[in-house]
């Protein structure tokens, strides 16, 4: 008798279960089962004008595969088609960051023939060909190597916890950077500096990254998530318009201008219709006496 079949006879005899009934129960629950832990990949959660994005993968450093990539993009599409959300926090769950690729799923010479370019906007770790309109935050904690230390690029600003290890680990094993990492470290550190960490693969820790400009703020341990969260909320705070028309203007004079004219020509354009949707309110409220002497007490998030 095979094993299915002596299956379907405890079932029937023993249990008082009809056996159709039985299997197909049995495997709609393994069905929902696997559903879930695939929409769990990726968890988001809503905190006031925070859009909260996580990697939720920790048994394997928050290593991503192909689903996990999916959902990554399809959650950064959430955050930017969101109105109440005007900035987003990436993180990954229980004590890493990101360790990058997911190369056991790489190591089946299949995953790698679904990587397009131009024909699609779904690159190796998801969502690092996007082009935002709202700043991202990165909450990095334990390890963000390798594609981990491209998502971290991918945000706009990285809290960085004192004891985690960032580097292109992907160097030892023949793995290119192909979610921005030849694209946008240059940019933020300069060649020189870009070129150490690429050419040799080496970690590099958190105050080392803060010499180099890649990251923005180290933290305690534990900290990462909370003050970037904190750092998200404050940003949250300022005239939105008038903020994201200079973030726009920064990226486009870095990667898409031609020359300081152009640059200049574009960051005047970009702002002046400004002037009367933020800037002559903003105006008003100095003159009444808000922000003198630098303060930004008016502009802190009430938590």
């Amino acid at each position: 008798m095979s094993l299915f079949r002596s299956f379907q006879w405890v079932l029937r005899t023993r249990v008082g279960i009809p056996a159709t009934v039985a299997v197909t129960s049995t495997a709609r629950k393994m069905s929902d089962l696997s559903n879930k832990v695939q929409q769990d990949l990726v968890v988001t959660e809503k905190r006031g004008p925070v859009f909260l994005i996580g990697i939720n993968r920790p048994h394997v450093r928050n290593c991503v595969n192909n689903q996990t990539a999916l959902q990554l993009l399809e959650a950064f599409k959430t955050f930017e088609k969101d109105k109440t959300s005007l900035a987003a926090v990436f993180h990954g769950k229980d004590g890493v960051f990101c360790a990058g690729l997911d190369l056991k799923e790489l190591a089946t010479g299949t995953v790698h023939e679904k990587y397009g370019i131009g024909e699609t906007e779904v690159a190796p770790m998801g969502p690092s060909r996007l082009q935002l309109s709202k700043p991202v935050i990165a909450a990095v904690d334990g390890y963000a190597v390798a594609g981990g230390l491209e998502m971290t690029l991918f945000a706009d600003l990285r809290v960085v916890e004192e004891d985690a290890i960032m580097g292109v680990f992907c160097r030892r094993f023949g793995v290119p950077l192909i979610d921005g990492g030849t694209v946008r470290l240059p940019q933020l550190i300069g060649l020189s500096r870009a070129l150490d960490l690429i050419l040799t693969g080496r970690p590099i820790g958190a105050h080392e990254a803060l010499e180099f400009g890649l990251a923005n703020r180290v933290v305690p341990k534990g900290k990462a998530l909370e003050s970037a969260i904190e750092l998200a909320n404050q940003i949250a705070m300022f005239p939105q318009e008038c903020m994201r028309a200079d973030r726009l203007s920064a990226y486009y004079g870095m990667y898409d201008s031609q020359s300081f004219a152009e640059s200049m020509e574009f960051e005047f354009r970009n702002g002046r219709g400004i002037l009367d949707k933020e800037s002559v309110k903003g105006a008003k409220r100095f003159t009444e006496g808000v922000g003198r002497g630098g303060s930004f007490d008016a502009f802190k998030p009430k938590l």
